[in-house]
């Protein structure tokens, strides 16, 4: 990778990264994301390309087909910047491109819609039933999953830039594969938190009667302990709880 490309103005960067905000807001099924790439890169693609004519170019094929995890898109962005930057041919930029948003993809499924999101999600319900307010409890995840998610675009932006082409090779030694099965492990432990509130809460509170809470304390210890295994039994007993509660509120 040629280390003599003047890195962009912060300026550019900051707005290239606020415009990749709405990278999904023209989404298209004949574009997908490309119409919203192109407008991300605006800025970059006005300061690098002076010319009029080179400028239009770069703005047409990069809102050609585009699809990435919106949140990792921005790896994407600072390739593509970094590619225009140095001067790299229509075709490869166009074969690049093709080629790099199904692993963005995948990588950001796994690593925001089953892990961070749901990771946040049970740690503001754990927040709530531990006392917190609505409102307190509603900030408190927003706070804490834009702050994850923000991070991540100015990382991706950062790490596209320096990586150019060779993003594969970057994305590897990035690891986040490992971050992700490292979020899904804070999700389980989470998880099992937030169980262990669900029933002592409410049996604090009187809400839930001591068999009832016993009851559930069992199954969640089988279920942990012997895990699939005992997947039937445990759905058996799930529904005949709700089945019951059901029941008795009905005819009480």
């Amino acid at each position: 990778m040629d280390g003599d490309v003047t890195p962009l103005p912060g300026s550019v960067v900051a707005r290239v990264l606020a415009r990749s905000l709405l990278v999904q807001a023209a989404w298209n099924y004949t574009s997908l994301q490309g119409v919203g790439a192109a407008f991300a890169m605006l800025p970059a693609l006005d300061y690098l390309h002076r010319d009029p004519e080179a400028f239009g170019e770069a703005l047409q094929r990069h809102a050609e087909p585009f699809n990435a995890h919106p949140y990792l898109s921005s790896l994407a962005l600072g390739s593509f910047c970094r590619m225009e930057a140095e001067g790299e041919s229509d075709d490869r930029i166009r074969r690049f491109r093709t080629a790099v948003g199904g692993p963005l993809g995948a990588l950001g499924d796994r690593l925001v819609w089953a892990a961070w999101l749901p990771l946040c999600t049970v740690v503001a319900v754990c927040l709530y039933l531990a006392g917190l307010g609505p409102l307190w409890t509603v900030l408190a995840f927003l706070v804490v999953y834009n702050t994850g998610h923000l991070a991540l675009r100015v990382w991706g932006f950062r790490e596209g830039w320096e990586a150019g082409i060779g993003l594969a090779v970057r994305l590897r030694s990035a690891h986040l594969a490992n971050l992700s099965r490292s979020v899904e492990r804070w999700l389980v432990g989470a998880l099992g938190f937030l169980v262990g509130l669900a029933i002592l809460v409410p049996t604090l509170r009187g809400e839930l009667p001591v068999p009832w809470a016993s009851a559930a304390v069992i199954v969640t210890a089988l279920g942990a302990i012997l895990g699939p295994r005992v997947w039937r039994p445990t759905a058996a007993a799930t529904v005949i709880a709700v089945a019951s509660i059901l029941t008795f509120g009905f005819f009480v």
